[in-house]
């Protein structure tokens, strides 16, 4: 689980109650759990707020409206998902115009995503050396027969 240090979890506690209105629509179509996937909103991440995070899929997702349109705000959206690649984290970014537009395709994406997300991670798990029924593995230096 990703969290960040305690002024970012003030931070995003306080952007809960200050949600905009593309945020705040698809809030109500995540919060329903839709394809089963758990999402969180206003999501501490080190030193990032993210605007909703699936867990379970390792997926971040980030509403642009406006103020990411600027070379600054492309600045700091390039390190944030710098960041969250770098703790395993995918970010998926949604123009504020299509949740306002058509919400279900925004859902209905967000879901074939998370789909995607959870056979890419399960084919990420690390498969033990042995087999646990057998007993643990050789010490170091002893032979196997």
């Amino acid at each position: 689980m990703i969290t960040g240090p305690q002024q970012t979890v003030n931070r995003a506690r306080k952007l809960r109650s200050e949600m905009s209105l593309p945020e705040t629509l698809l809030w109500r179509e995540l919060r329903e759990r839709p394809g089963g996937y758990k999402f969180r909103r206003q999501h501490p991440a080190g030193e990032y707020v993210l605007d909703f995070f699936c867990a379970a899929t390792k997926l971040a997702v980030e509403i642009d409206g406006r103020a990411h349109d600027s070379a600054d705000a492309a600045r700091h959206d390039n390190a944030r998902s710098h960041y969250l690649r770098s703790q395993g984290i995918a970010t998926t970014r949604i123009p504020a115009h299509a949740v306002l537009s058509d919400r279900e395709s925004v859902v209905l994406r967000l879901v074939q995503i998370c789909s995607a997300r959870t056979t890419e991670l399960a084919l990420k798990v690390d498969v033990p050396l042995h087999h646990l029924a057998d007993g643990p593995p050789p010490r170091a230096g002893e032979d196997v027969s």
